[in-house]
């Protein structure tokens, strides 16, 4: 199983707006897991690596874009395990990696850059002999794990989330995640999922693939409107709202993910979604190193 000794804490925030609506908020702080492999990536990555190592070091082979933190802690992951690995990187080579990319060849993951046509086709058949044809047969891991074996891994976040957490919060990409959150939540709670693609509709389709089984509105529910134009994109209200939320809690939070999960929660809070007396906990996904693409002085953290 994980390791016993994961920094993992649960805190607590206070301000004046939780106190006059009477709702507890917290956070899984999943950040400090570690620099490379924070957040939810250790828990999507776990199964899949284990299989590898059950069949002997099987190499493994997965996908992502330039800036992707699956691909970064994938490469990491199986450093550590001494499994070789090859990164399948959508679009061209460009003229300079970026530093996610830099830090994959850095841990030893090979790197084959597709062009953006062939990407939108990995899951075919004949993309998957011809990936075997040139680096033999391996343990797949789709982009971002997103696999029924990727939200097994994930389920086991519920083990760190108190049985007494009416709501729990988390941003989603590929549904991963949240698909795990499901498979293991407690019959009282409910799991919201804050997406941060645009135009992304096919959730449900996406957790019923994930998990097996559908579930009501009283289990999960989506919030779509905070997206903030799409994967990975920001404006001055996001990246303002970064440094109160630092400013008030001492918490750091990435703009691809959970800034925009803790924005669109505590926008909730204010409209009275929560009722009264719910112990609400949002899942930190970590992925801080995405903020070293924003100007030095964008951040005050």
């Amino acid at each position: 199983m994980l390791p016993d000794n994961l920094n993992i804490t649960t805190d607590t925030l206070h301000n004046r707006l939780l106190k006059e609506k009477q709702v507890s908020l917290s956070v899984l702080r999943m950040d400090k897991i570690h620099p490379v492999i924070s957040g939810n990536k250790l828990f999507k990555l776990y199964y899949f690596i284990e299989q590898s190592n059950i069949e002997n070091e099987k190499p493994v082979i997965t996908f992502g874009g330039a800036y992707s933190n699956h691909l970064v802690a994938t490469a990491y992951a199986c450093k550590i395990k001494n499994i070789p690995c090859t990164g399948i990187v959508r679009g061209e080579r460009p003229g300079e990696l970026s530093n996610t990319l830099q830090d994959c060849i850095k841990y030893g993951m090979q790197l084959k850059f597709i062009s953006r046509h062939d990407y939108d086709h990995k899951n075919s058949e004949d993309f998957f002999k011809n990936i075997e044809k040139e680096f033999g047969k391996g343990v797949i891991i789709p982009e971002g794990g997103y696999h029924p074996l990727g939200a097994k891994g994930a389920s086991l976040i519920m083990n760190y989330v108190k049985d007494a957490s009416t709501h729990i919060c988390c941003a989603s990409g590929t549904a991963t995640t949240i698909a795990g959150l499901l498979l293991s939540k407690k019959n009282h709670q409910q799991v919201i999922s804050i997406p941060v693609l645009k135009g992304i509709s096919d959730m449900e389709y996406r957790i019923e693939y994930l998990t097996g089984r559908k579930f009501n509105n009283e289990e999960l529910h989506i919030e779509y409107g905070y997206h903030f134009g799409g994967y990975a994109k920001k404006n001055t209200a996001l990246i303002s709202f970064m440094n109160n939320i630092y400013s008030q809690f001492e918490l750091p939070t990435d703009f691809v993910y959970t800034a925009k999960m803790l924005y669109a929660v505590f926008d909730l809070v204010s409209n009275n979604f929560f009722a009264k007396g719910s112990e609400v906990v949002c899942i930190h996904t970590g992925g801080l190193q995405g903020n070293l693409s924003l100007p030095v002085s964008a951040l005050t953290f």
